[in-house]
Parts: structure tokens; C-alpha cells; sequence
């Protein structure tokens, strides 16, 4: 649910085709290698990566296949909940446990076919439950499940342990109908454990491989759940961000990610780093999966009193979805978080092109007061809110490890599985951190939320009346490198996860081939208007474009 910087400082900056008329100003959906194609605009850089390798995983029949219409096809009676699941599962196993060997997915649910086949039968009798009937997804194993498979953040520490209850998300994707397929892999404890990680990696499931370039990094703890998406392995995938773990991995894997509103959607049964920034969220091909996705899973529950804030503000989120979604939105342009990438600043100046070709009101610079104030601040709330909450959920669940503590005293016993590459820096200033009525932590919170807040979004949305503001995501993906760890330059992911507030993700583009995302976020409960927004910007662009599994970029 974080990406920590190489500082040990949380990081500022982490982390099908339509027609020519829509790709005009962000190059051709169907460009080979190209990754910076805009003929329409002067000066517009062309770069071109190598082809594929020769051994390319074999076509897929459900390739780049939405929700909407795996639900037409088993309406129609062209699939059933059962043939996608099938299909699905071998997918996972020619591309994520052969082949390129993604290793996003850590273990698959033995009961999925199961689940699929009382689908069937509940459509043949005339109850459809909703969208997601019959949809195959994947979570991020860090959401509890009540069920044959196991809820480990990655660590071995939680291993032959099982949850005795659903997570709320789990919960509500079962009563929607979805099929969960499985748990993806992740960034070991949502990447909390060392200032010094490799972004992906658990020791459970190993290293995650980006799709694009196998050699790169899928970024951000929810990395497992990105690759899979990008790849194909379902049709959506659930994610957790504290700070960056749904947009990072989304724009790096080339989808969708939504980080919602904190209180839309529950945190109970989701193994927690802090509760004044943990949100799951959806993760999709298409913007419209990731809306029907959110619809499925938003909701008031009384084992998260932040949902309390929530009451009537859930909703069927696609109707928001607009292709005409930018013409006269007013959005701001938060230049302080540009200038880490020459090439990523060429394609958010496209974007920006393309935004007002669409009809929208560009205010640029419109940078946010308190940039960079709240930097140290996070970092102390997160350690503190992490002892407490990880210690509360660990005893709540009552089996292996019991606090922090234990889970220290367990990776010290088990270094050569658990730290072979990164320790548990973090671990151990978060475990030496007092309870939530220390000043330190009391001012530091209270820091975070004024600055972020009404001294942050807030503020620069009022000063220049905005809809939304825009920035870059992050950064392409860099190399995985596990005796250094990380190493990603910028991104804008801070602002709205120190609020609380939405940050929605789609693709903007590429450079080198790989993918580079693009934000809009906002006030608190604004969803709908960054949907619309952000659908009318994925609508005039209609970038993305599927992996090619290759072993490296060639430049």
C-alpha cells in the first residue's frame, strides 16, 4: 500500500482501439514500437524500442475483453462463469507460472470452479446478481478471505494461518457475484517493512515482473495486482494504497486504478499499515471495470467507523463515465510535481493538448500551497498508526504471529528466506514509536491533514475554482534491482493519499514502451467528477495497448 523512497522519507513522487480522430494527439493505439507518437503535434519526438522477443506467450481468447462484455457473452450463452474461470486459470498458468512467469499471482482460489458452477446455475434459473456475475477477479493478498486460501501479506510469518472472517471487499465481490480467482502477490507488508525494498518483491512470492519489460519493476505494493491486470490473468483485480500502491503499479502496468475517498470503501479485514491513509481499490484494463468494480465493492460497514462518513454516498459510478467528460471541466495543472522525467514531462504536455482539444479549461501552474511541507510528517504518522493497527489486527486474528514485535523476532529467525536482499528498517522504528496519544504523533497528524487538506487540494481548488488537478502519475518503470532496492524519480501520489482524498489513474502514454500514467484527483467525495473527467481524457486518447512480454527495453 506505499512506495517508500531509497531515503527512508515516504516518497513525494513515487509512484480495442478507437479512431484516428481520438489517437491524433497521443499516437497510434496500433504503433508498433513507437512510444511517443504525435504527428499532429510540432517538435513531437518519435522513439523506437526493439520488436518482440521470438517466443511470445499464444493469443488469448478473452484478451483485452471488458466486464461488460464477458457479461453479454454469458447472457448470450456464449461462455458461462465456469468457461471464464477455466480460461482464466489456464491463462495464470501459461503466462504467470510458465512462460514469461510474471509471478503475480500467489496462490489460485481450489474453489473458484466451484463458485463459477453455482453462478451458472443461479443465471439459469433467471437470478444475475448484477455486472459482476460470474467476473473473474484477482485481490491482492493482504484482504482477508475466509476460505481455502491463506491471507499473508506476503510474509511467510503468516503462513498456515487463516482469517475466520471475509474482508468487507471480499465479502461484497462475493455477494456481487465475482468469482475470486485467486491472490495476486505484492510488496511484502504493502511495503512498509524497509526504506530499502525492491518494489514486488515478497517472501512468499518471490519477484513480480512487470509485463511490458520483464526486467522492470511493476511498482508500488499492489504490483501483483497491476501485472495481472495488464497481462490479462483476469478481468479485474483489487488493489490497497496507503500512499501510491494502486495509481504507482497502475500506471506502471499500463490500466486504470482508482484510490478512493477514505471511508468509501471498508478497510476491515485488510492487514493494515495506517488507518489515516489505507483504502483498497479497483484495478482495471478500462476505466468502466474499474467504476463497476468500485460499484460492487463501496459501502457503509460497522467494522470501519471512517465508512460512517461514507452513508449515501455510494453509487453506481459508471453513470459518471462521460466521452465528453473534459469539455468545460477546469482543471489545474500541479507543475511541482513535473520535471523528474524530461520524456514523461513530453507526454503530459500532450496530454494536456489533448485535454483542451477535448474542450477542457487548462489553469497551469495551479500547484498546491503546502508542496513538499508534509514530507517528514508522513512518515512518523505512518510508523506510529502502524504499530497500532498492525498489532490490533494481528491479535484480532489470534493465530502465529501476535504483535510487530513477533513478526520482528520471526524475520530475525528466518533472514535468509525473509531478508535476503532488504532488512526491516522500518519495522524496527515503527516497533520503538509510543501509542496514538503521543504529541509526536498527535501534531504530525494534525500537520498532515491541515496541510494536505485545506491548506492543499483544498485551497488550490477554491483559489482557481477547479473540477480537478492533473499531474504524472510516476515515472516509467525502472529496473528491478534487488542489491540496491528502488529507485523511482517522481510521481504525485502524496497529496491525496495524506488527505484522503481520490486520485484517479489511466494511461497517458509511453516512453521507451513502457507505460506512463496520468492523475486526476480532488476533493473529498468527488469520484463522480473525476470519472467524468478522467473517462473523457481515456476516450480522446484511447492509449493503451496490451504487454508484449519483452525480456528488456532496447533503446
Amino acid at each position: 500500500m506505499l512506495y517508500i523512497s531509497e531515503t527512508g522519507e515516504t516518497e513525494l513522487n513515487p509512484s480495442n482501439c478507437a479512431s484516428v480522430e481520438r489517437r491524433r494527439f497521443l499516437g497510434s493505439c496500433l504503433a508498433t514500437a513507437a512510444v511517443l507518437r504525435v504527428p499532429a503535434l510540432a517538435g513531437a519526438r518519435e522513439i523506437h524500442v526493439s520488436s518482440p522477443p521470438e517466443t511470445q506467450p499464444k493469443a488469448f481468447e478473452l484478451e483485452e475483453t471488458s466486464i461488460a462484455d464477458l457479461g453479454t457473452g454469458m447472457a448470450q450463452g456464449r461462455y458461462t462463469a465456469h468457461a471464464l474461470a477455466e480460461k482464466y486459470l489456464a491463462r495464470i498458468e501459461e503466462i504467470d507460472r510458465q512462460g514469461p512467469q510474471l509471478k503475480s499471482v500467489l496462490e489460485v482460489n481450489p474453489d473458484a470452479l466451484a463458485i463459477a458452477n453455482q453462478l451458472d446455475q443461479e443465471r439459469k434459473q433467471g437470478r444475475v446478481r448484477g455486472p459482476m456475475h460470474g467476473i473473474p477477479v484477482l485481490i491482492k493478498d493482504n484482504l482477508d478471505t475466509a476460505d481455502r486460501m491463506q491471507t499473508s501479506a506476503g510474509s511467510l510469518a503468516l503462513v498456515g494461518s487463516r482469517p475466520r472472517q471475509d474482508s468487507f471487499v471480499a465479502q461484497k465481490l462475493r455477494e456481487a457475484g465475482a468469482v475470486i480467482l485467486g491472490k495476486t502477490n505484492l510488496s511484502e507488508w504493502a511495503n512498509i517493512r524497509s526504506a530499502h525494498s525492491t518494489s514486488g518483491w515478497s517472501g512468499r512470492g518471490g519477484q513480480t515482473k512487470n509485463p511490458y519489460a520483464l526486467d522492470r519493476n511493476p511498482c508500488g505494493s499492489s504490483s501483483g495486482s497491476g501485472a495481472a491486470v495488464a497481462a490479462n490473468l483476469c478481468a479485474a483485480a483489487i488493489g490497497t494504497e496507503t500512499d501510491g500502491s494502486i495509481v504507482c503499479p497502475s500506471s506502471a502496468n499500463g490500466i486504470a486504478g482508482i484510490k478512493p475517498t477514505l471511508g468509501l470503501v471498508s478497510r476491515a479485514g485488510v492487514i493494515p499499515i495506517a488507518h489515516s491513509q489505507d483504502t483498497p481499490g479497483p484495478m482495471a484494463r478500462r476505466l468502466r471495470d474499474a467504476a463497476i468494480l468500485l460499484t460492487a465493492i463501496a459501502g457503509v460497514d460497522p467494522r470501519d467507523s471512517a465508512t460512517a462518513a461514507g452513508q449515501g454516498k455510494a453509487t453506481d459510478y459508471t453513470r459518471f463515465l462521460d466521452p465528453n467528460g473534459l469539455r468545460g471541466a477546469r482543471i489545474g495543472v500541479a507543475r511541482k510535481y513535473f520535471g523528474f522525467s524530461d520524456l514523461v514531462d513530453q507526454v503530459m504536455e500532450q496530454s494536456l493538448e489533448a485535454m483542451k482539444h477535448a474542450g477542457a479549461r487548462i489553469v497551469d501552474p495551479a500547484d498546491l500551497p503546502s508542496h513538499g511541507k508534509f514530507d517528514d510528517s508522513e512518515l512518523t504518522v505512518l510508523l506510529y498508526e502502524l504499530k497500532a493497527d498492525l498489532n490490533a489486527y494481528l491479535a484480532a486474528r489470534g493465530e502465529t504471529v501476535k504483535s510487530l514485535q513477533e513478526i520482528i523476532d520471526f524475520n530475525d529467525q528466518n533472514g535468509e528466506k525473509e531478508m535476503p536482499y532488504f532488512g526491516q528498517d522500518l519495522f524496527l522504528k515503527a516497533q520503538a514509536k509510543g501509542d496514538l496519544t503521543t504529541k509526536e504523533y498527535t501534531d504530525a497528524l494534525a500537520n498532515d491533514q491541515r496541510l494536505s487538506r485545506k491548506e492543499g487540494i483544498d485551497a488550490v481548488m477554491d483559489q482557481h475554482q477547479l473540477d480537478a488537478i492533473v499531474a504524472p502519475t510516476g515515472c516509467p518503470a525502472w529496473l528491478t534491482d534487488l542489491a540496491n532496492g528502488d529507485h523511482a524519480p517522481g510521481g504525485s501520489s502524496n497529496a491525496a493519499a495524506v488527505a484522503g482524498y481520490p486520485d484517479i489513474t489511466v494511461p497517458a502514454g509511453f516512453v521507451f514502451g513502457l507505460p506512463v500514467g496520468i492523475s486526476f484527483f480532488g476533493r473529498a467525495w468527488s469520484e463522480p467528477t473525476l470519472l467524468k473527467i478522467a473517462s473523457g481524457f481515456e476516450h480522446a486518447t484511447e492509449i493503451r495497448e496490451p504487454p508484449q512480454f519483452l525480456s528488456t527495453v532496447r533503446y
